[in-house]
């Protein structure tokens, strides 16, 4: 698709998609597939080489009994290799120990966090608090490993060159069995500790009625260099953070959580969450210090809202400002329901907003950077914690609504500018990777690439763009052979993979 967004436009009906279209992105793809990508519309840029790696559920059923929630689907690894002008791609689910069994009885065996209960009612739930370890939401490839983040588990670690699962990761014993990793960590290119090499920051939550906060700081070779903790007042649903170069701050989301209905399997615990609208969102602000005192750690309060993604964080004086993806509130996982039948119009969207931070009077102001509905935001690796001009992010087709993301869209924070690039009528995006060119100096020279579920063809394509330009449209569009189910989050790292295909 080459066309400038505006002739796209011009094509398409008031309302951009159908949901029959966009359900079909939701199918299980439980084969297992190796090879080289031939059917290429455009030319992949040959200075581009490396490895794009995607996660996210790869199954949305069990043998026919579905999941009642993707969030609650099996972790499939996808893996696009860019040498030379050629694509190889790659796929394998992570073989945790409850997709092995699953796999093997034909059917659910476990609890879901988001909803999937065990077939048999109640009585086949109750007092069952084994929920399966899913490894599907994030793969990042850090000191010479490349893991499968969920964030309420360990990690799995893979072969990078076949994707096969290799063992639990435990960073040397800094986990125990069980524990969490977060599946958000944030690439510090310069940290300050560690005389400017890079530094791979994350957090665990153990959440309760008051929660504890746990920071992991990783050095390129993989190694915990720092780990702090801090203890917090009240639930703790935190999917995402950010980082500067002195601080990690969380967004506490005003929720409450009973545990009661889990405990007694009539609930799974993503349907106890509900959202506390009369209450405030609280930033938590941690000096990235493992000698910290409670006393130095602040809380600020704003306007109640609900946040799964930053987009990033910096300092300025005295002030952190933060860039965040804000919903009015948490969308109810409703039992009994069918996350394929949602009624997007109903719906809220997430927005971009800024906060700007004022750690010595405590005050928060807030602005409205973007309203079109958007998620799933990148920017250029080397400002992680920094400032910076530009971000790239998953976007509706239309101006104004809730709908699904069908867009990429790029704003320039410095001039205001927009630049969109549209897969409607019917295309659906997931999260785009910024990728900078080597030897490159400016911040947006590079290229954007990103998943986009085809459902004319049913199939997924591989979209590069010109992160300087998306006018030109897509300079490359690589045909996959099959679909993906739309998936959560990924990295590129410049090492090239690929087995022996």
């Amino acid at each position: 698709m080459t066309q400038s967004f505006k002739l796209q436009e011009s094509q398409i009906s008031p309302k951009s998609y159908t949901r029959g279209d966009w359900q079909r992105g939701y199918e299980s793809l439980p084969q297992e597939f190796d090879y080289w990508i031939d059917d290429i519309e455009g030319q992949i840029p040959p200075e581009l080489q490396g490895t794009l790696f995607r996660n996210g559920p790869g199954l949305l059923d069990i043998n026919g009994q579905s999941i009642h929630h993707p969030f609650d689907g099996d972790g499939m690894i996808s893996r696009i290799t860019f040498i030379n002008g050629r694509a190889h791609f790659r796929n394998c689910f992570v073989q945790t120990e409850g997709y092995l069994a699953e796999q093997k009885a034909g059917k659910i065996l476990y609890r879901g966090v988001f909803g999937t209960q065990k077939p048999g009612g109640w009585l086949a739930n109750i007092f069952d608090f084994k929920f399966k370890s899913i490894a599907n939401t994030n793969v990042i490839y850090w000191g010479d490993k490349l893991l499968a983040l969920w964030e309420a588990a360990e990690p799995y670690r893979l072969d990078p060159y076949t994707l096969e699962t290799l063992a639990k990761e435990y960073f040397d014993g800094v986990l125990s069995p069980g524990d969490g990793f977060g599946a958000h960590p944030r690439l510090d290119p310069s940290c300050e500790q560690d005389g400017g090499a890079p530094c791979l920051v994350n957090f665990s939550i153990k959440p309760g009625l008051s929660t504890t906060i746990t920071i992991f700081e990783l050095n390129p070779t993989g190694q915990v260099v720092r780990k702090y903790a801090h203890i917090f007042p009240g639930f703790c649903f935190i999917h995402d953070f950010v980082i500067t170069s002195n601080y990690c701050i969380f967004f506490q989301n005003p929720v409450t959580f009973n545990p009661i209905p889990v405990a007694l399997g009539i609930r799974a615990a993503g349907e106890c969450i509900k959202f506390q609208t009369n209450q405030p969102t609280r930033i938590i602000v941690i000096p990235r210090t493992p000698k910290t005192e409670p006393t130095q750690v602040k809380i600020l309060e704003t306007e109640s809202g609900f946040v799964f993604h930053h987009i990033n964080a910096y300092e300025v004086k005295d002030e952190v400002v933060i860039d965040s993806i804000c919903y009015q509130s948490l969308p109810q996982v409703e039992p009994e329901s069918d996350f394929r039948q949602v009624d997007f119009e109903a719906g809220s969207p997430g927005q971009l907003w800024r906060f700007n931070l004022n750690l010595q009077d405590g005050v928060v102001q807030r602005k409205l950077i973007e309203s079109r509905c958007c998620e799933f935001p990148s920017i250029h690796p080397a400002n992680v914690g920094r400032s910076y001009r530009y971000m790239y992010i998953g976007a509706a087709h239309a101006e104004t609504g809730n709908a699904p993301l069908q867009a990429l869209l790029k704003i320039d924070l410095e001039s205001g500018t927009r630049q969109l690039w549209s897969a409607a009528p019917g295309g659906f995006i997931g999260e785009p990777i910024f990728v900078s060119r080597p030897g490159s100096v400016t911040e947006d020279d590079g290229w954007v690439l990103a998943l986009v579920y085809d459902a004319t063809h049913h199939r997924s394509d591989v979209v590069i763009l010109d992160a300087s330009d998306f006018s030109q449209g897509a300079i490359a569009r690589l045909h996959l052979k099959h679909h993906i189910p739309y998936g959560l989050h990924g990295n590129f790292t410049s090492e090239v993979f690929v087995g022996n295909s």
